[in-house]
């Protein structure tokens, strides 16, 4: 390849042309040091990358810290997700102890979406401009401020006013916890652990949620069940000792958290650079858009928003669908204790099969549209398998609705980081972490809508299970359309022209 050669970058809205043109250069802010001209016209914007920056024999290095960077930024993910739903496995104790409401539990949930939507494009500037070590830094410091703020008290009604601060804080930080996965792996991975990369430090925050549906039950004990019913139970001295054990259980719970939370912070204080010395793949030496021009071109990007479509209208429904398991599978026989091991045993199986089909992506690049038809149209009938067990169409068995839920989960979460990574590949050189935050915030929205309309008086749960079989089936067609591109692959494979 000759330094006056051009790569061409299509996307359904505008092209991206590397070429070279020494005499037009502009500095932006970006993760390493490069030149991009970037030329606004009535109906594209066109980048010009200076083609001596992508050289052949350009040095890279892949440095063994790599695995520290992302452990560091596993466990904040994981974290930030467990501490999310803190309060959904200890509920029925939450609520003898402080006198909650079932609502003051779903707001203590909500604050997760909620802040989500308010803090993505505030942190995904802080990403692409500052670099992930603000970003990571802030996001801890964050979350350790949430635990800590729900240590203050157990003392109604001050309690519900610590623990919504803590929880709305936990929430901030969501964007990066969710977000960041594939700015971090095209920072320190080579182009064959890209999407491993980004699976593992994807999995971490469902695993997070996965870990407090047993640690919560196993330190907050529901002492109301575990009671024999007699008159003397409720007598008021018994009554009174109950919610003073419930509360220091509670207490010590949160005392736990946030011991875990200080830990963490520390870790990514302690060393968490916003970048490696040197760059691991040639994409990741080439100047990104900044992040104004990168939102606008964002926007005019159509096969993005297909992609971005398909991610959250399928798996923002699913994830909320997968949150109110227990009521649906509660006429079944299953009650809320299996429901959430049930969902725990999905969870894991899920991250599993997120792994094992990221390293298979790896290997078999250029194929993530064909991995993402297989899991679609096998989680489809997964999915069709549940319902008409529920529905009484086929003999029901637990061990068949076990089967159904936990092949679903493991092959609809298998395919969470190969949307990250083919939404990388199309908008590039729009930097990975506006991209990806507002897939993210799709996602959200999707499972907001969802939950809404289980507000909604009587309506019931049977529609519930056809949403969410609508939702995922609908997604197969579009993802037969979607044409790949690979932007940012074809930069580091320019070594092999």
């Amino acid at each position: 390849m000759t330094e006056n050669s051009a790569r061409i970058f299509n996307t359904s809205s505008s092209e991206y042309i590397a070429m070279t043109d020494k005499n037009s250069l502009v500095d932006n802010m970006s993760v390493y040091p490069a030149e991009v001209t970037v030329t606004t016209t009535d109906n594209e914007i066109r980048t010009t990358i200076q083609q001596s920056l992508i050289d052949p024999d350009a040095e890279t290095h892949v440095y063994k810290r790599r695995w520290y960077i992302l452990l560091a930024y596993s466990l904040l993910a994981c974290t930030q997700g467990g501490y999310w739903n803190t309060w959904g496995p200890i509920a029925a104790s939450s609520e003898d102890a402080f006198g909650w409401s079932d609502a003051d539990i779903a707001l203590l949930s909500n604050w997760g979406p909620i802040s989500y939507v308010l803090a993505t494009f505030v942190m995904s500037w802080v990403v692409d401009v500052k670099g992930l070590r603000w970003a990571c830094l802030s996001t801890a410091i964050m979350v350790a401020a949430g635990a800590g703020v729900r240590c203050i008290t157990d003392q109604p009604p001050y309690v519900k006013w610590t623990v919504n601060i803590g929880q709305f804080l936990n929430g901030l930080a969501g964007p990066v916890a969710m977000g960041v996965p594939p700015a971090l792996s095209a920072l320190w991975f080579p182009v064959k652990e890209r999407t491993t990369a980004t699976a593992i430090a994807t999995i971490l925050n469902g695993i997070g949620v996965g870990i407090s549906f047993a640690l919560g039950p196993y330190m907050v004990p529901d002492r109301i069940s575990n009671q024999n019913i007699t008159a003397s139970n409720y007598s008021s001295s018994n009554t009174t000792e109950r919610i003073s054990q419930e509360r220091h259980d509670i207490m010590i719970y949160m005392y736990v958290e946030a011991a875990w939370a200080v830990f963490v912070l520390l870790l990514i204080l302690v060393y968490f650079p916003a970048k490696p010395p040197k760059p691991p793949t040639l994409s990741a030496s080439v100047e990104r858009m900044d992040f104004m021009t990168g939102a606008k071109t964002l926007i005019r990007n159509a096969r993005f928003w297909v992609i971005c479509a398909t991610y959250g209208i399928s798996l923002g429904v699913f994830n909320c669908w997968q949150s109110v398991l227990d009521v649906i599978l509660k006429p079944h026989k299953i009650d809320e204790s299996e429901a959430g091991w049930l969902g725990f045993y999905s969870i894991l199986a899920g991250c599993v099969g997120s792994v094992i089909l990221a390293r298979f992506a790896d290997v078999f690049s250029r194929h993530m549209k064909m991995f993402l038809l297989l899991l679609y149209i096998s989680g489809t009938g997964c999915f069709v398998w549940f319902t008409l067990l529920i529905n009484g169409t086929i003999p029901e068995s637990t061990y068949s609705l076990y089967a159904a839920i936990i092949l679903a989960t493991l092959l609809l979460n298998a395919s969470v980081p190969l949307y990250f990574e083919m939404a990388c590949e199309a908008t590039y050189p729009v930097a990975e972490g506006i991209t990806n935050f507002v897939l993210t915030l799709v996602n959200n929205i999707g499972g907001l809508v969802f939950l809404l309309i289980n507000m909604v008086p009587n309506i019931g749960t049977a529609w519930e299970n056809w949403t969410c079989l609508g939702a995922i089936a609908s997604c197969i067609p579009v993802l037969f359309l979607i044409k790949e591109n690979y932007n940012r692959l074809e930069v580091d494979e320019i070594k092999k022209i």
